[in-house]
């Protein structure tokens, strides 16, 4: 499984609502382009996100639980992806997906990490954080 910030080339928004592809954009264009970390907006070929979590301004264990719930409604070789403001979420996301491939599912999880610091007030984005965190889930099939 992979926790390191990583990077997308392409990616499907087709399946998610009007609403939800015009957030997850703004949001995927947000994420830093050049940085010391490689980033979720630049290297996950062919990356279909068919589920989004906005657990933004949700206190722990909130975004997890809705990560659990939508993870349900994902098929193998297709993403969730989490954005999440509470610094615990990274911490409880990162032990799920790492506890998911000790157990023996019929689908292990793949994990993308990054942050995005600094957002600007007049955003619509933003309200009283100063970082967010993305997290891109994809279900691969384990046989």
């Amino acid at each position: 499984m992979s926790i390191e910030p990583t990077s997308i080339t392409y990616y499907d928004l087709s399946k998610l609502s009007a609403t939800e592809r015009s957030v997850v954009q703004d949001l995927i264009e947000r994420l830093p382009k050049d940085s010391d970390q490689a980033s979720l907006a630049n290297s996950i070929a062919d990356l279909s996100i068919t589920a989004f979590v906005d657990g933004r301004n949700l206190s722990c264990p909130m975004p997890l639980l809705k990560t659990k719930v939508a993870l349900r409604q994902v098929v193998d070789g297709d993403s969730l992806y989490i954005v999440a403001t509470d610094p615990n979420s990274q911490a409880d996301i990162v032990a799920f997906c790492e506890q998911s491939q000790m157990t023996n599912a019929t689908s292990s999880l793949s994990l993308a990490v990054n942050t995005t610091s600094e957002i600007e007030p007049d955003s619509n984005l933003a309200t009283s954080f100063d970082t967010i965190y993305h997290f891109i889930i994809t279900k691969t099939d384990s046989n």
